[in-house]
């Protein structure tokens, strides 16, 4: 799919033209939604399908706030090289399984984050310059492990600062619980970075649960959307409050059968989910 304009006032689309905005390698590829709510599953589910089919996107780096089952199925599929997050599992449900095995094995390169250098990071696109300032990470052992952020002095006060790199993905994509065809999107009230990633990637996708005429408020403005997918049930198995809740069932049947002969037929079963 060729890149719409942001001005466009019709951005709709479908799941697969939406996942053909996604470059064939080494795309940071940003998701938003909380741990196991509000997760852009219809959407990681299209660039499987796309991947079993034409063997791409691949080499993505994901960057996700925290990280859940989403990010999970595309690690295991061997598509993802690195991710960046502060978190990845599945709450109480357990670890991740791909990711703890790919990081454990090194096949997947973890980008150490903190909820701060996350954070800032952000800020430091959002603002156009090349990094932020804070006091996090001074005194820990996390700067031995990032050695690509830097301590710097404060020419004021002196105080030695960590200046946190700009992070800016290429794409994010958020799901929403309304939008209409412009890109203006309300997400409820568990926002995460949600707004912060549509001001800091290079495009972003809003795949909602219902598309409607118009909005009395938006948690995120169209102008900077490029493309709007309708996708009722998208963020299943995880929730999407009010309208629905986790699918514990299965997630915990896909705790079970990660890595087993069985997980590909419960892919499968989600895959044909994901277009009914």
């Amino acid at each position: 799919m060729t890149k719409p304009s942001k001005t466009s006032p019709d951005k709709l689309c479908s799941l697969t033209d939406a996942a053909g905005l996604i470059p064939e390698s080494g795309c940071k590829l940003a998701f938003g939604g909380v741990t196991l709510y509000r997760r852009p599953m219809a959407f990681a589910l299209e660039l499987l399908r796309g991947f079993k089919n034409d063997a791409v996107p691949v080499d993505l780096e994901l960057i996700c706030f925290t990280a859940g089952v989403e990010s999970d199925i595309l690690i295991g599929a061997g598509m993802t090289a690195s991710i960046r997050t502060c978190y990845c599992g599945l709450e109480i449900f357990g670890l991740a399984p791909f990711f703890t095995s790919a990081v454990a094995n090194g096949s997947l390169r973890m980008i150490e984050e903190s909820e701060a250098s996350l954070a800032f990071g952000f800020r430091a696109q959002m603002a156009g310059v090349g990094f932020m300032p804070s006091t996090a990470w001074q005194g820990t052992d996390l700067l031995k492990l990032r050695p690509d952020v830097k301590s710097i002095t404060d020419p004021y006060s002196g105080e030695l600062l960590t200046a946190f790199p700009a992070i800016a993905p290429d794409v994010a994509v958020i799901h929403a619980l309304k939008a209409d065809s412009s890109g203006n999107a309300v997400i409820g009230g568990n926002q995460g970075v949600d707004r912060e990633l549509a001001l800091v990637s290079e495009v972003v996708i809003v795949t909602a649960e219902e598309i409607v005429d118009s909005l009395d408020k938006a948690d995120i403005i169209g102008i900077v959307v490029d493309a709007v997918v309708p996708a009722p049930q998208g963020a299943w198995p995880t929730s999407c409050h009010p309208l629905y809740p986790l699918d514990g069932y299965a997630l915990l049947e896909y705790i079970e059968l990660a890595g087993t002969e069985s997980y590909e037929a419960l892919l499968d079963r989600w895959l044909t989910r994901n277009t009914e």
